[in-house]
Parts: C-alpha cells; structure tokens; sequence
C-alpha cells in the first residue's frame, strides 16, 4: 500500500510517499481503507525522531482515521465491510489502510464527511478526558481553556459549553474572534496583558473551577492565582517547557487545589476503549444535532503532507488540519 514516510528524523522535507507494507487485521480488528486522516503534535515530534511510536503500534505516522471498514477480524461483532468509522489509533493514519481495534471505532454520523470526521477522534477524545474524567467540569462552573483556538481548544470549548460551563479562553489576536464565535463567554488576549488580571477582573476575583493548559512552566504560577477553592488544572503539554520558579506552592494547600496532567497516547488501551465509549456516548448524538461540530483549519491532499505540517509549525491554525488520503 501507499504510504507517507520518514525518510530520517528531521524536518517536514523528510516525509515522502511511499511503498509500506499493509496491515492485518487481528481477531478484535477492523481493517479500514483510509479516506482522511489528520495532523497533531505528536506527528511533528514523531518525525523529528522525539516521540517514538508505543509498543507494538505502527511505526507510520497518523492518530486518527476516517475511512471505510475493507475487512472485519472474526471477533467482530458491530461493524462489517463498507461500514464508515473513524477512531483513535496509537500510529499509522497516514496511509491507504489502517488497523483499529473494534472498540475504538465509532460509526461516522450521517451529517459529517470523511474529512469531518477525522478532525475529530484526539482533539475531543484529549478535550473530554480534560473536562470530564479529570476535570470533573459541572454545570455552572467556571473552565479557562489555554490555546482556545487550537484543535483540543476548539473541541473543548465546545464540550464545556455542552456540559454548561462558563468558557473562558485564551488566544492570540487573531484567533479570539473564532473562540467567541464558538461560544466563548470571554476570550484574553495573552500576548497583550497578563491572563491571571483578566480571569480575575473578569470574574469579581473569584477565579475558575477548571484550567485546561498546554503551555505548563511559564503559565504555572498565573494558573494557580486563577484557581479558585478545590480548583482543577489539567497539564495536557509542556509546549513552554518543564521549569517553574519563584511560584508559591502554599496555594495548593489553602485553595485545596487538584493538579495533574496526563497524554492519551500512553494510556492503556482500556483506558482509550473506556473513554472512546464515554465520548461516543455523550457527543454523537450532539455531532448528528450538529451541536457539536469539529472545526478545520485547512484540508490538504496527502502528497501535500510536508506542507501540511510546516503549516503546523507556523502555529496558524485555528482548528485541525486534515490530510485527504487518494485511495
């Protein structure tokens, strides 16, 4: 089959189109032949040689997939050949064909394209761990969602605003509108003034519930002055980096304050299988109301796939970037 590949670890010019040999669907497995795929951090980390694949997954780069089921391993019992799914996969989107476990497949709605689709399965699968599993976000309460326009900030924002929180983002200029537009009760403009004097201005000094962040180290001490009492702040990345100074750690004692941190890629099957079924329950009936939509940036054909993750590099998009894969 087709395939993009790393030629070495390094750049974007490293990925190339090529020949790779196609997978076999095991017991519990379906084989799909990909449609569309899309783009995450971890892809661009993965290429550079940074972040390598866990045991047993695929060496190809690509986490999501939407496609149409080719063959279903004996053991399957909810979808059959030309079924359309799309899911989480631990490595191996970017290609003609793709294995998934069964259970980590979800029927694509009637509403959405293959494209749709597969913005779809990491920003809200990460974005609900956040906000519900971790965060344990409840109606009423207040979250603070970094990186708003970002693929997990758009989904999260959306899946707050279900959950009927009041949404607080942060974003750079030009991507505020697209964070209020999503429904965003406030949107801060973190280049311009600090994030911690708008939450509090913004909400009487009283702070947030929840705090969703990607950027760690250099957001620290500012999250923890916008949490209020038995606040939550869920680290999904370390995008700033890892070191915090001068930060007054008696606060997490005094506001009773929950701090952790968590990937998805690394957690256990069973923990992606739970949570796929989770998110499957709560959010297709909303994404077949279209109350929930994903939002793409930009959709590329795969042989475009260097320029496609340049652009991600660029930071620039407000939403996902999707990879059409020519079947």
């Amino acid at each position: 089959m087709k395939a993009i590949l790393v030629k070495q670890p390094g750049g974007p010019e490293q990925l190339m189109l090529g020949e790779y040999e196609q997978p076999l669907p095991g017991p519990s497995e379906l084989l799909v032949k990909v449609h569309a795929t899309a783009l995450n951090r971890a892809d661009t980390l993965q290429r550079q040689g940074k972040y390598p694949p866990p045991k047993g997954a695929s060496p190809l780069l690509g986490l999501e997939i939407a496609g149409v089921v080719e063959e279903a391993g004996i053991n399957c019992r909810h979808f059959k050949k030309g079924d359309k799914v799309f899911g989480l996969l631990p490595g191996g989107g970017y290609a003609e064909y793709a294995v998934i476990d069964e259970a980590m497949a979800m029927p694509v709605p009637d509403n959405l394209t293959m494209e749709e689709a597969a913005a779809i399965p990491e920003v809200f699968l990460t974005a609900y761990q956040a906000l519900v599993w971790l965060g344990k976000l409840q109606p009423g309460e207040r979250v603070l969602i970094h990186a708003g326009a970002s693929g997990v900030g758009t989904a999260a924002i959306q899946l707050a605003l279900a959950l009927k929180a009041e949404v607080l983002v942060t974003a750079s200029e030009k991507k505020i509108g697209a964070c209020l537009e999503l429904g965003a009760h406030k949107a801060i403009n973190y280049k311009e003034v600090p994030f911690e004097d708008e939450v509090l201005a913004y909400t009487n000094s009283e702070g947030v519930d929840v705090i969703v962040d990607f950027i760690a180290g250099p957001y620290f001490k500012q999250n923890l002055e916008c949490l209020r009492l038995d606040g939550r702040l869920v680290i999904l990345a370390s995008l700033g980096g890892g070191k915090v100074e001068e930060v007054d750690l008696r606060q997490i004692l005094t506001k009773h304050l929950h701090i952790m941190g968590s990937t998805l890629r690394s957690r256990s099957r069973d923990y992606q299988i739970k949570l796929t079924h989770d998110l499957r329950e709560f959010a297709l009936p909303l994404f077949r109301l279209g109350q929930l939509s994903p939002v793409i940036d930009t959709v590329y054909d795969w042989e475009e796939v260097a320029k496609a993750h340049r652009y991600m590099e660029t930071n620039q998009n407000i939403g996902k970037i999707v990879l059409r894969v020519n079947s």
